[in-house]
């Protein structure tokens, strides 16, 4: 029997597993979706940094300050305005207190236009800051022309202290009225300008900071959970422990994704309080100053124009009210109300009368406002040197004590605003340096824990 040999069966053909599925290829999609995280936990970081320091910069560098610098102008152009006033009222007597508030005009004319210019480098692009500037400063100009001209009247009128003649008051009234209805409501638009983009910055970063951590928070948990996936898909696999450079990579990544949302949520608690407790009471204050020294010009220009005496009496009353409210119906009856009330006040100052600073300046201006009621007695009584001699005597002395509380005041909350800001800076530049080291050593430790083991396919 003849056997005849088979031939042998053909090999099945045996289908290549694709390098996606392979373990390589796992290895490599596990760790691209990793590196993905990463960057996307990076990327929120800087965003959140990015846009946190530029609120620090809008409000403590740059709209911020200008806003301050406006409240000054509008201190120091008010202030012009009662000096000569007083110089007017004083007569040819005086002759010292007289040289004095000529000075302080000086000095405070070169301050009104040292704060134009710093204004107008601060507007920068915006084309209507530029034209108010330009407004004031053609303005300014002009009520110097027409102080100059009633200073040297009365010069010339030597007339004794009180009322100045009928052309030298008129003169004055066409300045105070350039200051008061044209000056001071175009430095105060100023201000409301500036104050603007702050308000609208902060309020920006309130809604935007909390989004940016809950977003770094988000990737960082992501990117941590992607580290474990990895690292477990490798113990599994290969029957290793955990791999240390990997184990290194999570623990820095959870560090990073911790610093960086502390760093951010100190920068807008440091924004807060520069805002709240530094911005806010220093340009309250500010302006409560400005519109108190414009209450002493009041008092001279209520001296000085018997003719208008009512409407400075109750310009001076509302004045009072805008910084210490109480109800009143008069001046006679907002002083005793100042003088039996010592807390419960509203106004610029009411939120601000807390403290030991607080209860000064809230006794200064109590004096402030009794020296007042002693000064318009003896002005009701036709006492007028005796009035004089009160208003630049007592009266003044009263309103400077009431006026370096004040500054006392402002310094402190000035000191909040600038040590929040550099607290904040400080946040973001620790967290700035920190980023591409951690970038680096977090790369350095994938490579470490992933490059031996795709080695073993080679």
């Amino acid at each position: 029997m003849t056997v005849v040999p088979t031939a042998p069966a053909p090999p099945v053909p045996v289908s290549p597993v694709p390098a996606r599925r392979s373990v390589p290829g796992r290895i490599r999609i596990i760790s691209g979706v990793t590196v993905a995280s990463l960057a996307l936990l990076f990327a929120a970081l800087a965003v959140g940094t990015s846009s946190a320091r530029e609120g620090l910069r809008v409000i403590g560098r740059d709209a911020g300050p200008q806003v301050v610098a406006t409240a000054g102008l509008y201190l120091a152009l008010s202030d012009m305005d009662a000096q000569v006033a007083n110089v007017l009222v004083m007569g040819d007597a005086y002759a010292q207190q007289r040289q004095a508030a000529l000075d302080r005009y000086d000095r405070q004319r070169a301050e009104a236009n040292r704060t134009l210019l710093q204004a107008f480098e601060l507007s920068g692009d915006n084309a209507a800051e530029r034209n108010t500037v330009q407004s004031v400063l053609d303005g300014l100009g002009r009520y110097e022309r027409l102080a100059g001209r009633a200073l040297l009247l009365n010069e010339q009128s030597r007339h004794a202290p009180g009322p100045p003649p009928g052309e030298v008051v008129r003169t004055y009234r066409e300045a105070t009225d350039l200051m008061r209805m044209v000056l001071l409501p175009q430095a105060y638009n100023l201000t409301l300008e500036s104050g603007t983009i702050v308000r609208s910055t902060y309020d920006s970063q309130t809604v935007v900071a909390p989004l940016v951590r809950l977003a770094v928070v988000l990737a960082g948990l992501v990117a941590l959970g992607c580290l474990l996936w990895l690292q477990l898909f490798l113990a599994r696999r290969f029957r290793r422990v955990f791999g240390p450079a990997l184990l290194a990579a999570t623990v820095t990544t959870l560090v990073a994704m911790l610093f960086g949302a502390n760093a951010l949520g100190q920068d807008a608690e440091d924004l807060r309080t520069a805002k709240s407790a530094g911005f806010d009471s220093v340009l309250t204050l500010a302006r409560a100053r400005a519109i108190s020294n414009s209450m002493q010009g009041d008092q001279s220009r209520y001296l000085l124009d018997k003719e208008r005496a009512d409407t400075y009496e109750h310009t001076y009353l509302d004045r009072s009210l805008a910084v210490m409210y109480t109800e009143a119906g008069n001046l006679s009856t907002y002083h005793t109300a100042v003088a039996r009330n010592s807390a419960g006040y509203l106004g610029l100052l009411g939120p601000e009368l807390v403290g030991r600073q607080g209860e000064e300046v809230a006794g200064a201006y109590r004096a402030f406002q009794a020296a007042d009621r002693s000064f318009r007695d003896l002005v009701a009584s036709g006492r007028t040197n005796e009035a004089v001699a009160e208003r630049l005597g007592p009266v003044t002395a009263a309103f400077d004590a009431y006026d370096r509380a004040l500054t006392r005041l402002a310094g402190t909350h000035q000191q909040v605003f600038e040590r929040s800001i550099r607290s904040g800076e400080g946040a973001l530049d620790n967290l700035w340096r920190l980023l591409p080291f951690a970038i680096g050593a977090i790369a350095v430790l994938m490579v470490a824990g992933v490059w031996p083991r795709l080695r073993e396919y080679r």
